[in-house]
């Protein structure tokens, strides 16, 4: 279905997926029943919480300090046409249009998260469900039609959060993606996935069924970026595989630069999560380049009172199967033993932060709202989200941050201009 500027019956809804696509692993009875009594006893308190019989918190409703807006602004409109694929919450779609790109069509399988974009950029063409399904689609008609192609193709199959199937994962659409670049042949296509695509396991992969049906028209450049170093409160490290055209493109694509230190975030002995820092983390010349702006932690940039920690967030887990905890700025077992000590309720995002607030935690501190897990992805308050709040985190956590997505298409604007 296309976007016809219409978001009358706005559901959440999966319209036109392949259901095996989000399948978590199965649950044990036992621990079906565990979560079940959790998740009743949870929404007794939310309902308490939110009708003013909860827990007094400690702290008032955060103001942020971080505008993302900030990380990226806005460059002149360019002439050049971007066609965006499996465009989830707009990530990347939003880096590119703040970097003057032309939008033309975004194509995403997920109805929530095309209404997200769609009710950002009315004017844009999105198309989603069966429409939006980029499987076994004929790509004829945008032959020669499209300056640049984008998208980051689900990143299970190579993530090490999951099993690393790889190219034997039924969610590996990366032939898909490649496959609509030879049938469009655009100027130039940017890729973006997690950095264990790279590792030892997936050389075959990454050169036969990557870079070799693409090389012959192709310049292709692999390279790793963090989002902290565009200033996102956020230790994302992604790769991007970007592709010129060898008889249109002569100009060389210079990787960009970071714009933020993030040295002081590192870990520490003062972290509830640190651990040894390599020497390259220590002396990096990317770290420790005190001309940079200094990125914020998580603390900072979402305005919370000083509670003794602050820190870069790791990435925003967005499939977790079992009870939703509350998403955590910490990542360490320790760290982690230390917030199960807390009881935190499950489903512990809130929808907003006035709800964050009612129904705090019970040792009454911080709860996360949807707009804060945004802030900390780089996505500014203006970009609203569709759907349930575990649709939008999955949004959010599954998109490229868009202050790095903007670094990226700008050294692109760069090259092909």
């Amino acid at each position: 279905m296309k976007n016809k500027n219409n978001n009358k019956n706005i559901g959440h809804y999966f319209e036109g997926t392949d259901a095996q696509w989000y399948k978590g692993r199965e649950l044990t009875n036992e621990e079906r029943e565990v979560f079940k009594q959790r998740s009743v006893k949870s929404h007794q308190a939310k309902i308490k919480a939110l009708n003013g019989e909860g827990i007094t918190p400690i702290h008032p409703i955060n103001s942020p300090k971080l505008n993302p807006e900030d990380l990226m602004p806005k460059l002149k409109p360019n002439h050049l046409k971007v066609l965006s694929l499996f465009s989830g919450g707009g990530g990347l779609d939003l880096g590119f249009d703040h970097a003057g790109f032309q939008h033309y069509q975004s194509y995403e399988i997920i109805r929530d998260a095309a209404v997200t974009i769609m009710q950002n950029r009315p004017q844009w063409n999105v198309f989603y469900g069966d429409d939006g399904n980029v499987k076994n689609k004929n790509w004829s008609f945008l032959k020669n039609q499209i300056d640049v192609i984008h998208g980051g193709p689900p990143c299970q199959p190579f993530s090490i959060a999951g099993h690393q199937n790889g190219g034997e994962d039924d969610r590996d659409l990366f032939p898909e993606f490649i496959r609509a670049i030879l049938a469009i042949e655009p100027t130039a296509f940017v890729a973006e996935n997690v950095k264990a695509l790279r590792n030892k396991k997936f050389e075959g992969y990454l050169n036969q069924k990557i870079i070799a049906p693409l090389s012959q028209n192709y310049k292709i450049l692999i390279f790793e970026l963090s989002a902290a170093s565009f200033g996102v409160p956020q230790k994302r490290d992604r790769i991007f595989i970007v592709g010129l055209k060898k008889d249109q493109v002569s100009k060389q694509f210079i990787i960009p630069k970071p714009t933020h230190n993030f040295a002081h975030l590192l870990p520490s002995k003062n972290n509830y999560n640190s651990k040894q820092l390599s020497l390259f983390d220590s002396f990096s010349s990317e770290n420790q380049d005190h001309n940079l702006l200094k990125c914020m932690g998580v603390r900072q940039a979402l305005g919370l009172p000083n509670i003794g920690y602050d820190a870069l967030s790791p990435t925003i887990r967005s499939g977790l199967t079992g009870p939703r905890h509350t998403t955590s700025i910490l990542s360490s077992s320790s760290a982690k033993k230390q917030w199960e000590q807390l009881e935190i309720w499950p489903n512990g995002v809130a929808k907003n932060r006035l709800n964050a607030h009612k129904f705090v935690a019970k040792n009454r501190h911080f709860r996360l709202s949807v707009q804060d897990c945004a802030i900390i992805q780089g996505f500014p308050e203006s970009w609203l989200f569709n759907g349930a709040v575990y649709m939008i985190l999955g949004q959010v956590g599954n998109s490229v941050p868009p202050p790095m997505a903007y670094h990226v298409a700008k050294a692109l604007l760069q090259t092909l201009i």
